[in-house]
């Protein structure tokens, strides 16, 4: 009988005491999800984010090795264009009649990666299609500019040292730095 005589106490809870239970329970739940919260970002502090990335300065050879005929020159006087390093460090290196320089891959719109088509001798990007002269030069699309370029210099062992993390603007494509005479 004694378990008859509780049932009725528990079925007649009045609404306020109900919502005045619920309340605290959501309270001290939430009091707990917030210390949780504060616990974790603080653990996290002590484990830096780092980021790995390539170094931005690295050899890529020696003038010679690119060479090409004059005679395959396009009218803006660009020989050769080296796509080795469009994947990993998105640059091009493109070979003039009396210059080399590293061109940077990524479109003056939006940052997409340029392709480069051997057979109409231009760039262009996939995203919104911009074109460019084989000198990194706009001539199609909605890019405001021509391709940026990355310090180029030689060392002295005589290889050729590309720095991507220093960008050279079409204001100062004529800069000692943006280009290395051969």
């Amino acid at each position: 009988m004694e378990a008859r005589s509780l049932l009725p106490q528990l079925t007649e809870m009045s609404r306020r005491a109900f919502v005045s239970r619920g309340l605290g329970a959501v309270g001290w739940g939430a009091f707990a999800a917030v210390l949780g919260t504060g616990g974790a970002e603080t653990v996290s502090f002590f484990f830096p984010r780092v980021l790995f990335q390539p170094p931005s300065t690295f050899r890529i050879g020696t003038p010679d090795e690119f060479l090409g005929s004059a005679e395959g020159a396009d009218v803006y006087g660009v020989v050769l264009v080296d796509e080795r390093w469009k994947s990993s460090h998105r640059f091009f290196v493109v070979r003039e009649r009396d210059r080399v320089y590293a061109l940077s891959a990524r479109c003056a719109h939006l940052g997409c990666t340029v392709n480069w088509f051997q057979d109409i001798r231009i760039f262009k990007c996939p995203c919104h299609g911009s074109e460019y002269h084989g000198n990194g030069a706009n001539f199609a699309g909605p890019a405001p500019r021509p391709l940026d370029r990355f310090r180029i210099a030689l060392n002295a062992d005589g290889q050729l040292v590309v720095d991507t993390s220093i960008i050279y603007g079409p204001e100062r494509f004529t800069v000692d730095g943006a280009f290395v005479q051969v």
